[in-house]
């Protein structure tokens, strides 16, 4: 079997489970809390503090990235599909003008800052490798079926746009407008899951330094609002059309 063939077939298992194979990672990060802030205790607080920034600021790059890539596409294109891979047409504007791969890029950058967040220079090194790894193996299984559905014109497309590394210079304006209920629909589970990790991160750092539980008050009512927020978008989704964008 041709290498490209043994990569697509294992992506094509690996793509069902896209959103979930990488949750391994959750575990090993909270074992790697507990264990202190090392940067900080080594360097002191303001380089804890930068590092958590640079680390949160990976987790946001990532968020924006989806929400400028989702609040563009049309419908049965870039979705949360498991059971095969769908197409109805090739997206090659907005951020699909600088990268092939957006999503799985934004992902990315959200995964790695996840990782670096403990403190623990290793498991983002891991994760780094993980990454490359699965990601590879997933976009050579899409890349396999868009060849074949779109031919010439996504094989032209994707000889000067890069898989994973933007080009902004070569950005073209999207095709449709930017619809933020069509992002709200698509996205508000990545968003939950996202605040409750680091949510959880929190608890247990602060529990880790001894800090007292009542400094949280904020980090509780943020969890608690995210909780009613995704409530009420499951709700509006399942019994209004408040959300549905037409062709979107």
């Amino acid at each position: 079997m041709l290498i490209n063939d043994h990569l697509a077939n294992s992506g094509t298992h690996l793509f069902r489970w896209r959103s979930f194979v990488l949750t391994i990672f959750i575990p090993i990060i909270f074992l790697a809390t507990l264990r202190g802030e090392r940067i900080e205790l080594q360097f002191g607080d303001l380089a804890g503090d930068l590092y958590s920034g640079f680390c949160i600021a990976l987790i946001l790059a990532g968020i924006v990235v989806r929400v400028m890539t989702v609040g563009y596409v049309p419908a049965r294109t870039s979705g949360r599909n498991t059971k095969g891979q769908v197409a109805d047409q090739l997206n090659t504007t907005g951020f699909y003008s600088v990268v092939r791969n957006p999503l799985y890029l934004g992902n990315a950058l959200g995964y790695l800052g996840a990782a670096l967040l403990p403190q623990t220079p290793w498991i983002g090194l891991a994760m780094l490798m993980t990454l490359i790894l699965y990601f590879e193996r997933i976009i050579a299984a899409e890349e396999r079926f868009l060849v074949g559905k779109f031919g010439k014109t996504y094989t032209d497309w994707a000889a000067q746009t890069p898989a994973m590394l933007p080009a902004f210079r070569q950005w073209r304006a999207p095709k449709l407008p930017f619809s933020w209920r069509t992002v709200i629909r698509r996205e508000h589970p990545t968003w939950l899951g996202t605040f409750t990790l680091l949510y959880l991160l929190k608890l247990v750092t602060d529990y880790v330094e001894g800090d007292p539980m009542a400094d949280l008050v904020g980090w509780h009512i943020a969890m608690c609002a995210a909780l009613t927020a995704q409530i009420t978008i499951m709700v509006l989704k399942k019994k209004t059309r408040v959300f549905k964008v037409e062709g979107r």
